[in-house]
This record gives C-alpha cells, sequence and structure tokens, in this order.
C-alpha cells in the first residue's frame, strides 16, 4: 500500500475539485466484497485487495478531511495525511468482528490528521498531552457556542464553563486561549483557492457525528443483534433466561435471585451461565466461517 500510488491533489486553482473527481470513479464496495477484499488481505497479504480496499474509502478520507480546513494547512497535506491512517486502518481491520471498514477507519483518519496538524500548527510545538490536544481542537469551537469571540483573555466564567465542559483546569484553558489567540481572530475572512469563502468560524471542525456515520453506526448495531440473536436460537429456555438475565440487561440479576427462580443452586446458575455463553459464542463463530464460505463461493463463480 505505497502511498505514493495514491492520487494527489495538485496545487493551483481547480486541485481539489480535480482530485474529487477522480476519486469519485473508484466504485464503494458491497459489504460481501469488503468483507472478502479484508479477509484476502488478512490471511494471504494481498497487496491489490489492500489497494482496493484503500481506494474505495479515499471519499471518506476526504469527508473528514474538509472539517479542519479552517486551521491553514494545505487541504492537499490534510488529505494526504488521512489517507496515511485510512491505510493503517486497513492494515489493522479485523473483518470477523462484524462491523464495516468505515466505521473503524474514521478514527484513524482523524488521529492521523490530528496528529498533523498538531506537528504544523505554528503554536503548537511542544510535546502534547490528551488534554492539550482536547483544547486545541475544541476551544475555539466552544468559544463561538458561547459567544466569546473578542480577542484577549476569556472572563472567568467562561473559562471555568470550558473547563467544566472539557474536563480540564481552567489554567490550561488559559493558556490555550493566549496560544491561539494572536494567531488568527475567528471573524478574520478566509477564501479558498477553490472559490469558497467566509469567517475561520465558519470552518470550525464540529465533533458530533454526522449524518452518514450514524447511519453506518446503526447497520452495523443491527447486524450485530441479528447475529446475536440467530446464535442464542441454540439455547434452551432456561439457558436463554438465565444468558438474558446476566449478560443482555443493563440491571443484571444475581445468582440468588436466579436460583431462586428455577429453585437450583447459585452455582448451578453460573454453570449454566457459562454454558450458554460457550454456545453462543460457537453459533456466532460458525455463523462467521459459514458466511466466509458463502462469499468465497460468490466470488470464485
Amino acid at each position: 500500500m505505497a502511498r505514493n500510488n495514491l492520487p494527489t491533489i495538485a496545487a493551483g486553482e481547480g486541485g481539489l475539485n480535480r482530485y474529487l473527481d477522480e476519486i469519485r470513479k473508484f466504485p464503494m464496495l458491497e459489504p460481501q466484497e469488503e468483507y472478502m477484499l479484508a479477509k484476502r488481505y488478512q490471511e494471504h497479504d494481498d497487496r491489490k485487495a489492500a489497494h482496493k480496499l484503500v481506494t474505495s474509502h479515499l471519499r471518506l478520507v476526504a469527508k473528514i478531511a474538509m472539517g479542519y480546513r479552517g486551521y491553514g494547512l494545505p487541504i492537499g497535506e490534510v488529505v494526504s495525511e488521512g489517507n496515511v491512517g485510512l491505510m493503517q486502518a486497513v492494515k489493522k481491520f479485523e473483518p470477523d468482528r462484524g462491523f464495516r471498514l468505515a466505521t473503524y477507519a474514521m478514527w484513524w483518519i482523524k488521529a492521523a490528521i490530528q496528529e498533523y496538524i498538531l506537528r504544523s500548527w505554528s503554536l503548537v510545538k511542544m510535546g502534547t498531552t490528551a488534554n492539550q490536544k482536547r483544547l486545541f481542537f475544541n476551544l475555539r469551537r466552544l468559544k463561538g457556542k458561547i459567544q466569546a469571540l473578542d480577542e484577549g483573555d476569556l472572563k472567568p466564567d467562561q473559562v471555568k464553563e470550558i473547563a467544566t465542559t472539557l474536563k480540564v483546569s481552567e489554567d490550561e484553558v488559559i493558556s490555550m486561549n493566549r496560544r491561539l489567540s494572536g494567531d488568527a481572530s475567528l471573524n478574520a475572512p478566509i477564501k479558498a483557492s477553490e472559490g469558497d469563502s467566509g469567517q475561520w468560524q465558519d470552518w470550525l471542525v464540529d465533533d458530533h457525528d454526522n449524518q452518514e456515520e450514524i447511519l453506518i453506526e446503526q447497520d452495523e448495531l443491527e447486524n450485530r443483534r441479528a447475529l446475536l440473536a440467530n446464535a442464542m436460537k441454540v439455547l434452551n429456555d432456561r439457558e436463554r433466561r438465565i444468558f438474558e438475565a446476566r449478560r443482555l440487561t443493563e440491571e443484571p440479576l444475581t445468582l440468588e435471585d436466579l436460583s431462586s427462580e428455577f429453585d437450583i443452586s447459585r452455582e448451578r446458575v453460573r454453570q449454566i451461565e457459562v454454558r450458554a455463553f460457550e454456545k453462543v459464542q460457537d453459533a456466532v463463530r460458525k455463523a462467521a466461517l459459514e458466511r466466509a464460505n458463502a462469499l468465497r463461493v460468490v466470488e470464485g463463480a
């Protein structure tokens, strides 16, 4: 998965638009095709399969990268770093865990982009702690939210509100605000080479999941629920009751409660719970293997 085998954003007017047009040519993958490509790379180190997984997700990288355009860095570099994160995600991806690559990769992409920004930003050159990172990427957004857009020091109540929201100290908020406030005003105009214009605050990163990410997560959750529901069919009524009461509720019943319900010892309830869990695990593994074999047959047809 060589980095130089991927499309790049050319400098100058229209470079971003040409890049977006180019990556749209790579087809999106169906779940079954994605699974088989990931297995092929995982088991046989198939570089062609890995390349196809990467190129099919370049649009996801570009979408995430656009959320970081307000830091004054070349968009081509931001996208390139996001692509590195995507390649790392493909290397680490385990398709048998039951979720899609996009759900897993978005965190690697964001991490790679944020590390690049922290390395490049003119005011943040030190080894950055987790708290400082959280401040760096959220302070401006929160200042805009509480209408603290004036340059200079924050008011004590504003400092306290931001510190409480981000779970950091008030001194850290004051220090980071002073580091950032001298670099550019939130209300300063910005004009991208592609013709977009506005103010710096228009390009602030929103930490909330977008609708596409929410739908992806919902789809994966439904798939896992369906897999679990099918696996639980191997349990008898008593095993199912104990398994659900002990493993699938927010407030699990105690062994004592269930021993009274079934008139058996607490140790016997524990044994049934363990056995039921093992049976469900085996059923899930069997279903995953059958799905993998079926996909191999389809792909080989």
